[in-house]
């Protein structure tokens, strides 16, 4: 992890220190981010190459060879290093193993935002590809020079450039005595897809080794020497604010490094984790607090949605909706709130220096965008705060890795010099992690006379589902310190990847549609971004209320979605899955039901269509999903396993948030903050078969994948249970009281 300073970082210095051709680190991101901005009549640069211009932000060779390759997004769990590897590995004529890659780090890597939208292939691998391939050819160029030969007659392969003549000169020998800090180019030599032979095949992940040998795999893995153990106790409810605290029997306690009180910030640091465990618990017993009833009544929770609308936005419309005859169908769904659920509660650890600077270990979706709230959180210039980012044990979307990382950083201020880990414990990641929010959706359809679609309204209840980090506001640590930053709200932002409107549009041929976004700008609940956004209860919505317009129009759901489908991609995979479900095939067994679903991810992005079979037991209620079947196109398929295996992440994920999630609160707490009062899907309820088929695209766009299963699955399994007991269910989730009071069973 070492890092140039500033002087050292210079043409000479670098040509006398390394003998390399350093297409690395950025100097101008890793530093006070001063490049000029690019001209505004500058090309266009594919990917993330458009915000971080200079090859020497995404890929370093070493004079021994050694390839170092650059991303600013984070590894989330959903594999993304391993594609990334493999597109440097094959524009660079070199094995997956000869490439080492960086991830997210405010000291090293571009600034790529936030790791979101499964959009990391599309930004992060374009960008990437494009740079090795035009330092393949750079090195080729060079190559020519020295042989003098035409470039043409030469080629790359095993960290060499070799000739016809079998003349040959090393990666390394190539860029000895040389620096390119180059602008890219709009256009690159990328391999024909005929030519491939690292992009399209299944590589093992690289994050996995780690993770199941007990190496150091996750952040809750870090040791640094010195560490102290620091726990937070967190106010009981939001509302609630410190009265009266007397720390003076918990500093004796044996470990007790510190007390903080800071505000409503109060944490307890000490030698050994155990004795942090042992001294909050005992903190929280002598704090006392004052605690309003700021939360509305559960029961009332979707009226109470619907009335904080504080302006409507038109997210889509064509034509003039009307209904002279009525709606052939109509219907008001709803979501709750749900948690990210993650598996291992949120870690931070941070460490201030004694030169002043402050490092951050943190699982967080973005480094950058983090430290710019952790700088003006603590007061110091962004310069002096540095943070790297480590894999978490559950961690995706904006569950609690900022704000663990915040108090981290926090504590570290007041304890210079020694490394600071900060680790949540169970209560505490389900109490104050920003949930998922609920959601109100309202759609009227209608037919005409040959069973088309031609009116459609759409009215959905939301908020943006955003309060990520960006100011210290959107820090739990930096709402409860002394001097307080409040939470900016959102506003509301209607663009092409959607946010509360997220698939709100549907894919299908309508002549006449509205949909309107009414915009809830605050909510009760703390909230942000979790998998999908919006697009989870849109499509529940849009996809429920397409089967029940295929009833009316007495059509196959299938051949209906099929009609009113106009892009070939979106008919492939419709037919794809139909077809290796055996849609339409064999008798469906009593109590059993059969659905579908589809949808194209922000409408621009994957490609998925899902068909499922579930059990209803008659006595219970009990929704058990027999197996799913799905097709999806997610553009040019750089590690199919890996697109297989978030598409399965992402079925199962749904199942467990339609069928039993929802967080539940009384007027002034949250309740559900524990797995029994926040249940999810355990194994005994995984389908006995997830089949996932990938339809590659070989020389077209990434279009991401991990999130593209969450709203068709929802939808397939309402509708399978609209097949086995002829009711529509439009309250998530679907749970065992619902589906029995719906149906009439038992």
């Amino acid at each position: 992890m070492d890092i140039l300073t500033r002087d050292e970082i210079t043409r000479r210095g670098l040509l006398a220190g390394t003998g390399a051709l350093v297409v690395s680190f950025s100097v101008v991101r890793a530093f006070a981010q001063d490049a000029p901005a690019a001209a505004p009549d500058k090309p266009k640069l594919p990917g993330s190459l458009d915000d971080d211009r200079y090859l020497d932000s995404w890929i370093r060779i070493d004079a021994d060879g050694k390839i170092t390759v650059f991303t600013g997004k984070a590894e989330l769990g959903q594999g993304i290093r391993t594609p990334l590897i493999q597109v440097a590995a094959e524009e660079l004529d070199v094995e997956p193993g000869d490439i080492t890659l960086v991830t997210a780090d405010t000291g090293r890597t571009p600034d790529e935002g936030f790791t979101a939208g499964s959009q990391s292939m599309q930004n992060s691998g374009t960008a990437i590809r494009n740079a090795a391939a035009q330092v393949r050819e750079m090195l080729i160029a060079e190559a020519a020079r020295r042989f003098s030969l035409p470039p043409e007659q030469l080629k790359a392969e095993k960290k060499a450039i070799t000739g016809p003549d079998g003349k040959s000169a090393t990666y390394g020998e190539l860029v000895a005595g040389q620096f390119l800090h180059v602008e890219a180019q709009p256009k690159s030599k990328l391999k024909a897809p005929d030519m491939l032979r690292v992009i399209g095949r299944d590589v093992q992940r690289v994050d996995i080794p780690g993770k199941v040998t007990g190496g150091v795999a996750y952040v809750q893995d870090l040791k640094l020497e010195g560490m102290v153990h620091a726990r937070v106790i967190r106010p009981p409810s939001y509302g609630a604010t410190l009265k009266e605290l007397d720390a003076t029997p918990i500093e004796a306690l044996p470990g007790v490094v510190s007390v903080i009180r800071d505000g409503n910030f109060l944490a307890v640091v000490a030698d050994r984790e155990w004795h942090a465990v042992k001294a909050m618990r005992a903190l929280e017993k002598v704090a006392h607090w004052d605690e309003p009833a700021t939360l509305p009544d559960q029961a009332d929770l979707y009226t109470v949605l619907v009335g904080m609308e504080k302006e409507v936005g038109t997210v889509a419309e064509s034509g003039a909706p009307a209904f002279p005859n009525g709606a052939t169908y109509e219907a008001t769904f709803t979501r709750p709130y749900h948690m990210h659920g993650s598996i291992g509660p949120s870690c931070g650890v941070a460490h201030l220096k004694q030169d002043g600077t402050i490092d951050v270990w943190s699982h967080t979706q973005g480094v950058f965008p983090d430290r710019t709230a952790i700088a003006q959180m603590i007061g110091l210039p962004e310069d002096k705060v540095r943070v790297i980012h480590m894999e978490g044990s559950g961690c995706y979307g904006h569950n609690g890795a900022d704000d663990a990382a915040a108090d981290a950083a926090l504590i570290a201020m007041k304890i210079p010099g020694r490394p600071v880990r900060v680790q949540w414990m169970r209560e505490q990641e389900h109490g104050w992690e920003p949930y998922g929010p609920g959601m109100v959706t309202k759609v009227r359809a209608s037919l005409d006379a040959s069973g088309k679609i031609d009116n459609w309204t759409y009215d959905l209840w939301s908020n943006s589902h955003g309060t990520r980090p960006g100011d210290a506001g959107s820090l739990l640590a930096g709402r409860t310190k002394a001097d307080a930053v409040p939470l900016k709200l959102p506003k509301l932002s209607i663009n092409p990847n959607g946010n509360g409107d997220r698939n709100a549009d549907p894919l299908y041929a309508i002549p006449n549609r509205k949909i309107l976004w009414h915009f809830l700008p605050d909510m009760p609940i703390r909230v942000s971004a979790l998998r999908g956004l919006g697009a989870y209860a849109n499509v529940f919505s849009i996809e429920s209320t397409m089967d029940e317009l295929a009833i009316a129009a007495k059509a196959d759901p299938v051949e209906f979605r099929l009609r009113h489908l106009q892009d070939s991609r979106a008919s492939d995979v419709v037919k794809m899955a139909a077809e290796k479900f055996g849609w339409g095939q064999g008798e469906v067994p009593q109590g059993h039901g059969r659905g579908f679903a589809f949808a194209r991810y922000k409408n621009h992005a994957a490609y998925l269509a899902l068909a499922l079979e579930a059990r209803i037991e008659p006595e219970t209620g009990r929704v058990q999903v027999i197996r799913a079947v799905a097709a999806i196109d997610s553009g040019q398929a750089v590690n199919p396993d890996g697109i297989r295996n978030q598409t399965e992440g992402g079925i199962l994920q749904s199942i467990s948030w339609t069928l039993y999630e929802q967080v539940t609160f009384d007027r002034t707490r949250i309740t559900s903050t524990d797995w029994s009062s926040y249940p999810i899907l355990r194994f005994a309820s995984v389908p006995e078969s997830v089949e996932v088929h990938v339809i590659d695209r070989p020389g077209q766009p990434f279009l991401g994948t991990g999130e593209a299963a969450q709203g068709p699955t929802s939808a397939a399994v309402a509708n399978a249970i609209r097949n086995a007991t002829g009711k529509r269910l439009t309250d998530l989730p679907l749970s065992r009281s619902r589906v029995r009071q719906a149906a009439g069973l038992g």
